[in-house]
């Protein structure tokens, strides 16, 4: 169905006069009697009955019209979507009680008139391709490997890793650690999944301090390990210092820092460079903005952890 034939319509409708109609649609008289004379004989009735003061719709017309209202609404809604800024910012966060997430609600806080759609894909690599492919603007990732062309990330956080740990384990009542302390305790992370880029950073700061990761557990979530580390007198795990969870009932938790130096967890914003959506503009303003002037001298973080901007090429 021509969409212009039913404007033509609902304005005609409106005004009550083709001459009218045609001047608030910026097209001539006859143009009107047209787009009016094709839209009647795709639907085999007559839409108006025409008078020396006017048109006023027939029965039929009265019946179409609410009908042709809600295509033109259907018609600007479909266009809304994919106008830039029309639809809302869509990023993917690792977790929603991690550090990606806690930076979102902050942005939002700050923008409240940008609207969000935070996802939870499974990894990096996911997470990249669903940027490259559209489906996502941006993710917020530690970035381990060169991007695809056409690909950006700009360093957004580098979070500082706490070790979790019971009230009756040996650290527990330890201001802070170092992590070449930790070298003979049981630390357990039953999340690591081979090829993630989660992994990778934990993988290489074991190797790094010479510390040993249990992981081949299965993952049954986070309540179960609080549950495990709140008991134990001799397991402990990893944290970031903005990861969020509910301590059951009962249980005491210590979050113990670790220094010298302070492992930092890197997250980067991706996305595209040719997405014009102005909300990722915003959110790429807002994440840099709130970077230190510069890193404190005693962080460690991987190597392939690269500060800044980066265009990059290759697979």
């Amino acid at each position: 169905m021509d969409l212009k034939a039913v404007r033509t319509f609902v304005t005609v409708v409106d005004t009550g006069q083709f001459q009218e109609a045609s001047a608030l649609l910026g097209i001539t008289q006859q143009a009107v009697s047209k787009r009016i004379a094709a839209l009647e004989k795709e639907l085999g009735v007559r839409l108006f009955a025409r008078a020396a003061r006017g048109a006023r719709p027939t029965i039929d017309g009265q019946a179409f019209l609410p009908h042709a209202q809600e295509l033109l609404l259907a018609e600007e809604r479909a266009l809304a979507s994919v106008r830039p800024g029309g639809r809302a910012l869509r990023v993917d966060v690792l977790g929603a009680r991690l550090a990606p997430a806690a930076l979102l609600r902050e942005f939002h806080e700050a923008q409240p008139g940008t609207a969000l759609d935070m996802v939870t894909l499974f990894d990096a690599s996911t997470a990249v391709a669903a940027v490259r492919a559209g489906s996502i603007d941006a993710t917020i990732r530690a970035v381990t490997t060169r991007l695809p062309e056409g690909l950006r990330s700009v360093r957004v956080l580098d979070e500082p890793v706490q070790l979790l740990t019971g009230a009756r384990h040996p650290l527990a009542g330890a201001r802070s650690v170092t992590p070449a302390q930790l070298a003979g305790y049981r630390i357990w992370m039953p999340g690591l999944v081979d090829g993630t880029e989660w992994a990778a950073y934990y993988t290489t700061l074991a190797a790094e301090f010479g510390l040993t990761i249990n992981s081949v557990v299965p993952d049954s979530g986070g309540e179960p390990l609080l549950d495990a580390v709140a008991g134990s007198d001799s397991l402990a795990t990893f944290v970031g210092e903005l990861a969020r969870f509910s301590r059951p009932a009962g249980h005491d938790l210590r979050r113990i820092p670790l220094v010298d130096p302070t492992p930092v967890y890197p997250h980067s914003l991706v996305w595209a460079a040719a997405n014009a959506h102005p909300g990722l503009a915003a959110l790429r303003d807002h994440l840099t903005a709130r970077l230190p002037a510069r890193l404190a001298a005693r962080t460690w973080t991987p190597a392939w952890a690269v500060r800044g901007v980066f265009p990059v090429r290759g697979t």
